[in-house]
């Protein structure tokens, strides 16, 4: 194998501009993986082979001639095909959408290609992002590298897997519930989901981020650089004031002393965590703890009207939109998304829909309150890992479609920075193997906080087993 592909963006940085490597190289070397990978992973919705070479030979030449656009200028990089580029169709993971060139690129990979990224390809996602799965309706089942009859997760559940599985460096993702944090914690990456309007989205949404999904935190922070960046065309009206921030150089500039650091294993609503998955969360507060920090637990903090509330909001998000499509279009959507958006929400009154968003804005009141006196909250990401390949939830049942999210909506809600890193493997006899993450959450605003405990706990977790370099 050509190993090119699973170097980090952080040696990469180092060695493109000596020459030790090019970026044609890189390119070549990560299009040579994906072919060997897919389509038994199906993780890309489009291969940008051609234009990918084509920005590779533009980037090295800036190189030759000293005019780089950014540090990283060259290196490969992989976008949620909703995150839209001009020329290629965004389906939104369902064959109900219209395969129509978008003309318009997204704020994120507006800034990509300023900064001299190279785009290689376009990941897959579940019928309009709202699985946590890789099933679609359009690009049918994304599985997970570390075994191919699990979950890699979802929404972004393409860029977990082709990260995982060395499709190159750095992905972006989204995440309104969980999107990029649950598929992370199943694949045994990184993922950051930053403060809501850290990273300029369009179109915008209550709770809805743009992040970073890599194999180290070193590759997210830089990846943050870029894409943190403010956007010019003022395209998302939650962005945050525009200010300088290097997530980069204080990475290592943190320590643990005086650090109010909280626990929760359980959050005693929705599915019940596996003994392994808590006993992670426990054991990374211990060693914290060992590490100077002040931990203590917390006892759960949203309730079962909350969970149902935010459930039944997006069931009526989505009902609006179905509802409105003619029957042979609605005949096209994956069938659990379909009962899952309507077998309630056809009944509900305005009332219902106002009761559920006064419990979504007591979600984020609680979360808050909280949390607000620690400087992090150490959680599960998911109750569980990695489940069936073939199933749209851990239990396979539109009533039960998001009893998985208690741990990580509530951060969606209340704005707050969260991310999920990789703490052990399985030791359960259906799940032996599969990774676990860890969430570390922060308070609202402090991304950079929240990359400096994850790299922390980075450099002082378990030993991590190798990539699985074979796929199928």
């Amino acid at each position: 194998m050509n190993t090119l592909c699973w170097l980090s963006a952080s040696d990469l940085v180092k060695q493109l501009p000596s020459g030790a490597v090019t970026s044609l190289q890189l390119v070549e070397a990560t299009l040579a993986r994906i072919a060997q990978c897919e389509p038994a992973l199906n993780a890309l919705y489009l291969n940008k082979a051609d234009t990918a070479r084509l920005q590779a030979a533009g980037s090295d030449l800036r190189r030759a001639t000293k005019r780089s656009l950014s540090p990283l200028d060259g290196v490969t990089i992989t976008l949620k095909e909703n995150l839209y580029t001009v020329g290629d169709a965004a389906p939104m993971g369902t064959l109900a959408s219209p395969l129509k060139p978008k003309t318009v690129n997204s704020p994120v990979a507006d800034r990509l290609r300023e900064a001299g990224l190279v785009l290689v390809g376009k990941t897959t996602m579940p019928d309009f992002g709202m699985l946590s799965s890789g099933q679609s309706s359009f690009h049918g089942v994304t599985r997970n590298p570390w075994q191919l009859d699990r979950n890699p997760g979802g929404s972004s559940s393409g860029a977990a897997a082709a990260c995982a599985a060395g499709y190159g460096s750095l992905h972006v993702g989204t995440d309104i519930g969980g999107s990029v944090r649950i598929p992370a914690s199943f694949c045994g990456i990184y993922a950051l989901k930053p403060s809501l309007g850290r990273v300029p989205i369009n179109p915008p949404y209550a709770g809805r981020v743009a992040g970073p999904m890599t194999r180290t935190v070193l590759d997210a922070a830089l990846l943050m650089n870029v894409i943190a960046q403010p956007d010019p065309d003022h395209r998302d009206f939650m962005n945050l004031p525009s200010m300088p921030i290097d997530f980069v150089t204080p990475l290592e500039q943190f320590s643990l002393k005086g650090k109010r650091i909280a626990v929760i294993t359980d959050m005693r609503v929705g599915r019940e965590v596996q003994s392994d998955v808590a006993a992670v969360a426990w054991e990374c507060g211990q060693l914290l703890e060992q590490h100077g920090a002040r931990v203590e637990p917390i006892e759960p903090f949203i309730t079962r009207l909350m969970l149902d509330g935010i459930s039944g909001f997006f069931e009526a998000r989505s009902y609006a939109d179905i509802v409105k499509m003619p029957e042979a279009t609605r005949a096209k959507i994956l069938p659990f998304i379909v009962q899952w958006a309507t077998h309630r929400a056809k009944k509900f009154s305005g009332e219902t829909v106002m009761n559920f968003y006064a419990q979504v804005m007591a979600m984020r009141e609680a979360t808050v309150a909280a949390t607000h006196a620690f400087d992090f909250v150490i959680s599960p990401v998911c109750p569980i890992p990695a489940f069936e390949a073939e199933y749209c939830c851990p239990d396979n049942d539109p009533e039960r479609a998001l009893e998985h999210i208690a741990f990580t909506v509530p951060y969606n809600m209340s704005e707050q920075p969260a991310a999920s890193i990789n703490w052990t493997y399985s030791t359960q006899t259906r799940t032996a193997g599969l990774p676990i993450g860890v969430q570390v959450a922060g308070r609202r605003f402090d991304d950079l906080g929240v990359l400096q405990l994850s790299r922390l706990i980075e450099q002082i977790r378990p030993a991590q087993r190798p990539w699985p370099a074979r796929v199928g």
